[in-house]
């Protein structure tokens, strides 16, 4: 008993002892398991902190490029919008300044021709003066023609008496009556004048002469007088508008492609040169010239600019001048009244058009011609309509003297006589310049008219540049003479009206003043014709009523 109650004991002891061992075990597994949970959350939530903390990285990213996106399109769009109203103010400027230019150009016309109403109520009142003292000089020597009229009368019938008297004494002591004195007197006096019938005789001649000059030139001037025709015409260059400096690298192309096929097309020059917003095309003939400004158009309004399209928009722009060619001749023809002609001929009156002659248009050369031969035929007692039909075709070898070797008279003969016109037609057209046989006088009208067509001050020159610096160079003469205010070459240079100041310079020094202006221009400007230089001087006095 003894031995089994220390051995329960000691049972007992040793199963509180592996109780205690068992709890303590168990405690330090569960803090094991505890802290290993805990290490794990901890990795976890340091994976999704990191995990977070990317993303985050990230969304901010793609917030800062679309926020920076966002402010460039802002920038654009607001840089679009000041562009715009830049060009939008651009424009409004430039529409301001054409207004300001066309103000100021109409207020230097209302100046001018306020000036021009003053000069001629001075002139009007001037006139009004002189009327006013030839009237009186006119009644005053109506009172002196009484006078002399009533003397005369006195005188005739003292004279008459005497006569009567002396015939009376003559009769008695010749012893001859009135008419056998008479028949001796008249005898005598045909010997006497003999010599002066001769003279007279000689004097009628040179007056008729003179009477048959003076008749052909007034029938040329009133011929003149009775048609009057405006020239305009290009010269060897005609230019096209772009819209932007782009375009002249499209019309160029790759490597030259599109402007070499454009001049083989054409036969014509392109010269895209420096020059902002035109392009030039340079060639001798009007008609190529024509055509290829029309198709440089139509490519440059179609924007579609390679070979191919130019053949194609080059044969539309020739068809179409074709036409246009026919009815310009048809026109010209009509215009002259004159009919039956050959649709060849129609066609080479047409490319007249756009021929020039020292700047003259040649249709509109060839239309005054007519004109002016039909008018002097009919004041010559000639057929008007045969002499308008030579002038309308006498130059119209120069529609073809481009194509074809051979002087304009020459190749207008042989196409006059191809197309079924009359020789006295060819020959005007032949012999209209010196050097050939006239046969008719239709050709000797036909000469004269284009010689005065010619020789119209304006009619040809050779630029407009040098017609303006002509006209500025005879208004700087006049203004380089003390006292002169202003100068205004007038009526295409052959008039220049000088205004000059009236308290400086007297009416007996005008004269000098003119001829000194009239001596200079001939030595210092070249031009044609006459120059005839008027001075007018004026005096305005102003008082005021208050």
């Amino acid at each position: 008993m003894d031995l089994i109650i220390p051995g329960a004991v000691g049972l007992v002891v040793g199963l509180l002892i592996g109780l205690v061992w068992a709890a303590a075990s168990a405690a330090k597994s569960r803090a094991r398991a505890l802290a290993d949970a805990q290490a794990q959350i901890k990795a976890e939530v340091e994976r999704e902190r990191l995990r977070l903390a990317d993303e985050s990285k990230v969304a901010i990213a793609r917030a800062e490029s679309a926020a920076r996106d966002a402010a460039e399109r802002q920038r654009v769009a607001q840089e679009a919008a000041t562009a715009r109203e830049r060009d939008q103010l651009r424009t409004e400027r430039g529409e301001l300044d054409e207004r300001e230019a066309r103000v100021a150009k109409r207020e230097d016309k209302q100046a001018a021709r306020e000036d021009q109403l003053a000069a001629r109520e001075q002139a009007i009142d001037k006139k009004v003066e002189a009327l006013d003292r030839r009237d009186a000089k006119m009644r005053e020597r109506e009172g002196q023609i009484d006078l002399f009229t009533a003397d005369a009368e006195q005188h005739v019938a003292a004279t008459v008496a005497i006569q009567r008297e002396a015939e009376a004494r003559l009769t008695t002591i010749a012893g001859l009556d009135r008419e056998q004195a008479r028949a001796q007197i008249l005898a005598r006096l045909d010997g006497e004048l003999a010599a002066e019938q001769a003279e007279r005789i000689a004097k009628v001649e040179k007056d008729l002469t003179a009477r048959a000059k003076e008749l052909g030139i007034e029938v040329v001037a009133r011929a003149i007088q009775r048609y009057a025709a405006e020239h305009t015409a290009e010269t060897t260059v005609a230019k096209v508008k772009i819209a932007d400096e782009e375009m002249k690298g499209r019309i160029i192309g790759k490597d030259g492609r599109n402007i070499k096929a454009f001049e083989q097309a054409t036969g014509v020059d392109l010269i895209v040169d420096e020059t902002p917003g035109s392009i030039a095309i340079s060639c001798f003939s009007g008609l190529r010239r024509e055509i290829a400004r029309r198709a440089l158009e139509a490519l440059i309004g179609d924007g579609r600019i390679h070979p191919a399209r130019i053949e194609e928009v080059l044969t539309k722009c020739q068809q179409d001048l074709d036409r246009e060619v026919v009815k310009l001749g048809e026109d010209a023809a009509y215009v002259c009244d004159v009919s039956g002609l050959h649709p060849h001929l129609i066609k080479l009156l047409g490319k007249l058009h756009w021929r020039t002659s020292y700047g003259q248009n040649v249709l509109k050369h060839t239309q005054e011609v007519a004109f002016l031969c039909g008018a002097m035929a009919a004041d010559l007692g000639l057929d008007p309509k045969l002499g308008r039909r030579c002038g309308l075709l006498h130059d119209i070898g120069k529609a073809i003297d481009h194509e074809q070797e051979g002087s304009h008279p020459e190749l207008g003969y042989e196409a006059l006589k191809r197309y079924g016109e009359s020789e006295i037609v060819a020959n005007a057209a032949l012999a209209h310049h010196e050097g050939r046989v006239v046969i008719s006088a239709y050709t000797t009208l036909a000469a004269a008219a284009d010689a005065i067509s010619a020789a119209r001050p304006g009619a040809r020159s050779d630029n407009v540049e040098n017609y303006l610096k002509r006209l500025g160079q005879l208004e700087e003469i006049a203004c380089s003479f003390k006292g002169v205010q202003k100068a205004y070459a007038i009526q295409a240079g052959r008039e220049l009206r000088v205004i000059v100041n009236g308290h400086s310079v007297p009416d007996a020094e005008l004269s000098k003043i003119a001829r000194d202006i009239a001596r200079r221009v001939e030595e210092e400007v070249a031009f044609p014709g006459e120059v005839k230089v008027t001075l007018i001087r004026e005096m305005r006095q102003t008082a005021v009523a208050r």
